[in-house]
């Protein structure tokens, strides 16, 4: 026992070290961390039993679709047992991942009329998040699904009010809250450490530029009409799909809503601003290409959102990709190699006993599957995600109509000068037969 007990301790030794060094976080931080996965790792143990399986199907299986997919199948207790993509290509080869008995769909609803699913991943394109979100929670599944939340206000609005409606567990893909490093640098600013908060940069890159592109045959793989669903039917162009759908504002937003989703959404912890949001907008940027076939999100923007009590959110495609607390006594910044202060004492220095701390989560997917079993709320909760990424929306709206903006967080309305114009832009029309309906 003694023995044991030692092995344990070196054990955990190594184990807080490599926090240390691998992660970037200070040793204080390492052991508070190292603490946490203790705790959740004794929780777990006690509620995975033999009757606890998870059932999960899996929506969207090319790219981030299938690795979100992957994560799910390696936690205890989990089983895939569908996956649907309109790429049969990728359907295939999702299915080999998954191993024999697999099923396989084409249509997203086919899988949901399955009796045996508990939950559902879903990493499609953008424009077909919240459609697929809305009809897994219709069927009384929980869903992960990836960032951003929505194409649109008002799909993320809807997606929401369907979460409440059928009492669903929602996880949004912004995984950065997952990582300690992360939260360290929102507990330091929340308790004040870079003094009061005056300036927030979210970098997050230049979009592409690229075409015109040739329309080419479609891809006897690929069901076109059904990619782009919701969308306008136009002929194919190999770089609208897969990959390449980011840098169309057809299917998503660029880089805001992006490298956009999660940045906004570190910014919003760090300001304590989740349920709120900035309440004006200013962007501007590189006018895109307006030839046909052609990218078309602003290659290069700069975007201010102001707060209500003075602080300011900058987001820019320059600069070194990550975000930027910036105080009055100072600065932290933080990315997903690095944590860096204008002081190290910011970060060296333990915080104290009776500091704020914030939800912790060091797992993004084991969170949402202990949600699934515990009926709590994850730590990207639909309500969250919505939030984070209307001030991505708030953006391409001021990009696209060139000019500045008015915001109610509350009534998530648009007023002033441009706001009946950019009311329009909340919601998109949907090619027939497909409507948002919760």
């Amino acid at each position: 026992m003694q023995r044991q007990n030692l092995s344990r301790r070196g054990f955990l030794a190594r184990w807080t070290a490599a926090l240390t060094a691998g992660a970037g976080l200070p040793a204080w931080y390492a052991r508070r961390v190292l603490a946490d996965e203790q705790e959740k790792e004794a929780a777990a143990r006690k509620r995975v039993g033999p009757n606890d399986q998870i059932i999960l199907g899996a929506i969207g299986v090319g790219g981030q679709g299938v690795v979100i997919m992957k994560q799910a199948m390696s936690k205890p207790g989990v089983k895939v047992v569908a996956v649907c993509d309109v790429d049969s290509e990728r359907r295939e080869k999702a299915a080999q991942v998954v191993g024999s008995g697999c099923a396989k769909y084409a249509d997203f609803r086919e899988l949901l009329a399955r009796d045996d699913l508990d939950a559902v991943t879903i990493g499609t394109v953008d424009h077909w998040h919240a459609l697929t979100s809305i009809a897994a929670m219709k069927s009384g599944r929980d869903v992960y699904c990836e960032k951003p939340l929505a194409l649109t206000i008002a799909e993320g609005r809807a997606t929401l009010q369907a979460a409440r409606k059928y009492d669903r567990i929602f996880q949004t893909g912004t995984m950065q809250r997952s990582d300690p490093r992360y939260r360290l640098a929102c507990e330091l600013v929340r308790n004040g450490r870079v003094g009061k908060v005056h300036t927030v940069e979210a970098r997050i890159g230049d979009n592409p530029v690229g075409g015109p592109f040739p329309v080419v045959p479609i891809p006897k793989e690929l069901d076109w009409d059904f990619w782009q669903g919701p969308t306008p039917d136009v002929p194919y162009v190999k770089e609208r799909c897969h990959a390449h759908f980011r840098w169309w504002y057809e299917y998503s937003g660029g880089k805001l809503t992006d490298w956009g989703a999660h940045h906004h959404d570190i910014a919003q912890w760090g300001l304590g601003t989740d349920e709120t949001g900035p309440v004006a907008v200013t962007a501007v940027g590189v006018t895109p290409s307006d030839k046909p076939n052609s990218f078309n999100c602003h290659p290069h923007f700069a975007v201010t959102f102001n707060f209500a009590d003075g602080t300011r959110l900058i987001t820019t495609s320059d600069g070194e990709n990550g975000n930027r607390f910036i105080g009055d006594e100072g600065w932290i910044f933080i990315n997903r190699g690095r944590i860096d202060a204008s002081d190290e004492a910011m970060i060296k220095e333990p915080l104290p006993q009776d500091a704020v701390r914030l939800d912790v989560s060091n797992d993004h997917m084991g969170n949402f599957l202990d949600g699934v079993r515990t009926r709590k709320r994850p730590i990207c909760d639909v309500s969250i995600g919505h939030h984070s990424a209307n001030i991505c929306h708030l953006g391409v709206i001021s990009l696209r109509l060139g000019r500045p903006l008015q915001w109610d967080p509350a009534a998530e309305r648009f007023h002033g000068p441009g706001g009946d114009e950019a009311n329009r832009w909340i919601a998109r029309e949907m090619r027939s037969p497909w409507k948002l309906e919760v």
